[in-house]
């Protein structure tokens, strides 16, 4: 069951996909696809990002281009390219340990040796919440029973804020009329992401 905010937040988000015209929408997930989909990639959708998507699943307008989808497809996407897309997060924070001297001072002091530093990063970014796409590499974290997070943009260890919630996301990322009160009203909430934030 998806909390009301959730589903208030998902609902305002898919609406704006629509009348911003930034993708075809397909009908939305179903529960079955739902739990197929948590269960093969071993997360759990947050509830608003699980109401937007039910709502209806916004994919890339139609092109012969066979670029990367911006849209994940969470019904008919290549399961390699979604778990590359779900590892990118944590992916691009080893990819700074080992290239550019990241080190989170949660983590103890870095070992010498980069191979041991890898290790122990991986082993400490194991426990993070995992973070879900909603449009290229901008993502929500995973977990049922949660809603309203700030969209978060993930380059690496560069990662902004992109939008107070979900809905405010759509609007900005897509030009459309500003939703909440700006970036005053941005709170960072997910655990080891939000230290990263600028």
């Amino acid at each position: 069951m998806i909390a009301e905010e959730g589903a208030r937040l998902g609902s305002e988000a898919a609406r704006s996909v629509v009348r911003l015209g930034c993708a075809d929408v397909l009908p939305g997930l179903s529960e079955e696809e739902f739990a197929r989909i948590e269960e093969e990639f071993g997360f759990a959708f947050s509830d608003d990002h699980r109401a937007f998507l039910a709502a209806g699943l916004p994919v890339n307008r139609s092109s012969s281009t066979g670029r990367q989808q911006s849209w994940p497809n969470w019904r008919d996407g290549d399961p390699d390219e979604l778990r590359e897309r779900l590892a990118r997060p944590v992916q691009g924070v080893l990819f700074d340990v080992e290239h550019n001297s990241f080190w989170s001072t949660h983590w103890g002091a870095k070992p010498d040796m980069p191979s041991q530093a890898l290790e122990v990063a991986g082993r400490e970014l194991a426990a993070v919440p995992q973070m879900v796409p909603v449009y290229s590499h901008r993502c929500l974290p995973a977990g049922r029973g949660t809603c309203g997070h700030p969209v978060l943009s993930i380059h690496q260890t560069d990662i902004i804020h992109y939008g107070t919630d979900l809905a405010d996301y759509i609007t900005q990322e897509f030009n459309g009329p500003p939703h909440g009160e700006g970036a005053s009203c941005l709170r960072s909430t997910v655990a080891f992401w939000r230290d990263l934030v600028d």
